[in-house]
């Protein structure tokens, strides 16, 4: 069942351009982001352990993104690409997490929303890369990777539903949507994931 909203702004052709034009650049930002995605699930679980309904699932989302990343430098080492000396700071997802609310609740309910943005944006972006890539295993791999990714989507949605009304965690969500599309306008063009 789908419950995270479609995306109000699509990723251009010349992002993918950029993707393809330096592949092993967007596989270390890749790896980057699926240990970070990793972190962020588990980070919820630090920061909310009262929240025994989804700590479960949060858990389970973290160590497939953990899997994710495996999967990922597995790719890096057969093209001996190294992972970065340090990852950088994600001008996507702070921009974004600078649009949260404050207090707990607020906050707590915008996180969640913008996870599942963040998660739709990775699973359309992956989609870009499996159509443009030629046929073989990297291929497959992103294919599979954009259906995971559109599968936690959903999973953020359900998580705030659980604690919030439900036409209130919509109209959040609209209007973060909306502001995730500004975001990602505003971004230069680069070979990575956000």
């Amino acid at each position: 069942m789908k419950l995270s909203i479609d995306l109000a702004c699509e990723s251009s052709q010349e992002w993918v351009e950029t993707v393809m034009g330096d592949f092993n650049a967007f596989l270390q930002d890749h790896a980057n982001c699926e240990r970070k995605a990793s972190a962020m699930a588990m980070s919820f679980v630090a920061k909310h352990p009262d929240r025994l309904e989804i700590i479960p699932e949060l858990i389970d989302t973290a160590v497939e993104e953990l899997e994710h990343f495996r999967s990922v430098y597995q790719i890096m080492q057969e093209r001996g690409v190294a992972l970065p000396a340090e990852m950088g700071q994600d001008m996507y997802v702070k921009k974004l997490i600078d649009n949260c609310r404050s207090g707990r609740e607020d906050r707590f309910m915008d996180r969640l929303l913008l996870a599942s943005i963040i998660e739709c944006r990775g699973a359309e972006r992956f989609r870009l890369v499996y159509e443009a890539l030629e046929s073989g295993e990297l291929k497959t791999f992103y294919h599979n990777l954009w259906a995971s990714e559109a599968k936690h989507g959903n999973i953020f949605v359900k998580m705030a539903l659980i604690y919030f009304d439900e036409e209130d965690t919509y109209r959040r969500l609209e209007e973060l949507n909306l502001i995730e599309a500004e975001v990602l306008k505003s971004l230069p063009l680069q070979p990575a994931l956000h």
